[in-house]
């Protein structure tokens, strides 16, 4: 009895989505696929290398890979950093100013129709090889998810609410600071996954302009070398630093919403 009823609550833990086979199961029938399709060689292996080809690179290549990977990471970081306080502070600004939102809001959206693999080499030219302009792209790519949502957020707090606060003489530090960030944070925080995952890829982009090292700079010569298992490794690093980081934005959002149990 006591094992039927063990075996119960692991399979409603199951049904409750603690555990979701569907999606690995569905990655795993891929790689079996693929890794057929290189076994069998019905694809070239220097077009597709087999997945258990790809995973030995990575496990020989990473101490190689571990400088590349410091300097993305550095670059990502800070950008992603630089673009949070940017945002949240333009954020708060246009939702207590709408002379602000009127000015700034037409340049946030025309922002997102140019394309960043073309700024990318106009920043290479303005700011040199180093650093600065792959913190720069991360910067402007993940500013515009952040402050956008946080800004839906402050601005969809009940009127009500606001005007009841008003009436009892809060002042607008109060206001913020008791309804409307609180409020905001869900859709702060969704801002935060999308801006997270791009934080890797924009740094990625940013050095595929030029520079001394960068997972992007490592693909640029793995690739004209014609390693395609290590284009492939590099890949599966940057998806699992990806990973990592909306991972870790994830924590961050159940430590900073305890109240919220559906996250």
């Amino acid at each position: 009895m006591k094992k039927l009823k063990s075996i119960g609550s692991v399979l409603s833990g199951f049904s409750k989505g603690n555990i979701d086979f569907l999606p690995v199961g569905f990655i795993v029938v891929l790689i079996l696929l693929w890794e057929g399709v290189a076994r069998l060689a019905l694809v070239p292996p220097f077009i597709l290398p087999a997945p258990s080809k790809v995973l030995h690179t990575l496990v020989t290549t990473l101490p190689l890979m571990e400088q590349h990977i410091t300097a993305t990471m550095f670059e990502a970081v800070v950008g992603f950093s630089i673009a949070i306080l940017a945002g949240i502070l333009l954020a708060i600004m246009m939702d207590s100013m709408k002379i602000i939102k009127r000015v700034f809001y037409p340049l946030l959206i025309t922002s997102q129709t140019v394309p960043i693999i073309i700024l990318a080499p106009l920043f290479a030219m303005w700011f040199g090889f180093g650093y600065l302009p792959k913190i720069v792209i991360v910067v402007l790519v993940c500013f515009f998810p952040i402050t956008l949502s946080l800004l839906e957020g402050l601005e969809s707090v009940d009127k009500d609410l606001l005007n009841l606060l008003k009436s009892m003489g809060a002042s607008r530090w109060d206001i913020y600071r008791m309804v409307k960030l609180p409020a905001a944070l869900p859709s702060f925080f969704s801002g935060l996954k999308i801006s997270g995952t791009y934080s890797i890829m924009a740094a990625v982009i940013g050095e595929w302009v030029g520079g001394k090292r960068g997972l992007g700079v490592y693909m640029l010569r793995v690739r004209q070398s014609f390693a395609i298992d290590r284009v492939f490794a590099t890949i599966v690093v940057i998806v699992l630093l990806s990973i990592g980081v909306l991972k870790l934005i994830g924590y961050i959002e159940k430590k900073a919403m305890p109240w919220n149990k559906e996250i």
